[in-house]
C-alpha cells in the first residue's frame, strides 16, 4: 500500500427538499477489513498504533483498496501484510459506510478461515502486534467499550453471527 493522500471535493448540491447547499466531501477509494478465524471460537486481532486515536488500539486487519483491487483481494493482502496469515477461504460479511456525514468511504467486511502462516509485511509507518483471543472475549471488549474501532466492532459482530455466536 503506497502513500495515501485525501481528496476533498467542495460541491454544491441540491438536497431532496430543493435547497442548494455547499458541502465538503472526503473522497476515498474504499477499504476492506477481515476477521481472521484460527478456529470457530478464536480470532486474531491486531494492536496497532494510531496517532489520531491517541495511541495503540485493538482492531482487525484492514487497509484501503489499491487501484484495480477487488475487496476480497484487498482483504487477502491486508491479512498477509498485517497478521502474517493467508486464508484458504473468505466469507463476505457485508459493507459499511464509515462516516457518511463527510466521506464516501465504504469498508467491505470479511471473515477469513483455514489460515496458514506467511511472513508479515508491515508498512514503514505501521507498528503492529498480533493479539490472538477467544471470539467471546473480543465480543466482551466490544460491549465494554474497550474495542472502540467501529469497523472492527461491526466486523466482529457480523463474524460472530456467521459462526453461530450471535443471533
Amino acid at each position: 500500500m503506497g502513500r495515501f493522500h485525501l481528496t476533498v471535493a467542495h460541491e454544491e448540491i441540491r438536497l431532496p427538499n430543493g435547497r442548494l447547499v455547499e458541502l465538503d466531501i472526503v473522497r476515498h477509494p474504499g477499504a476492506s477489513a477481515v476477521v481472521p478465524f484460527v478456529s470457530v471460537d478464536e480470532v486474531l486481532l491486531i494492536r496497532q498504533f494510531r496517532h489520531a486515536a491517541g495511541g495503540s488500539i485493538l482492531e482487525v486487519p484492514a487497509g484501503k483498496l489499491d487501484p484495480g483491487d477487488t475487496p476480497e483481494l484487498c482483504a487477502a493482502r491486508e491479512l498477509e501484510e498485517e497478521a502474517g496469515r493467508r486464508a484458504g477461504r473468505f466469507e463476505k460479511l457485508g459493507s459499511i459506510f464509515t462516516t457518511p456525514g463527510f466521506t464516501d468511504e465504504v469498508i467491505h467486511l470479511f471473515a477469513a478461515f483455514d489460515l496458514e502462516p506467511v511472513p508479515t509485511r508491515h508498512e514503514h509507518d505501521e507498528v503492529i502486534e498480533l493479539v490472538p483471543m477467544r471470539l467471546s472475549h473480543a465480543l466482551d471488549l466490544v460491549w465494554q467499550g474497550a474495542l472502540r474501532d467501529a469497523k472492527s466492532a461491526l466486523a466482529l459482530l457480523f463474524a460472530a453471527r456467521l459462526v453461530g455466536h450471535l443471533r
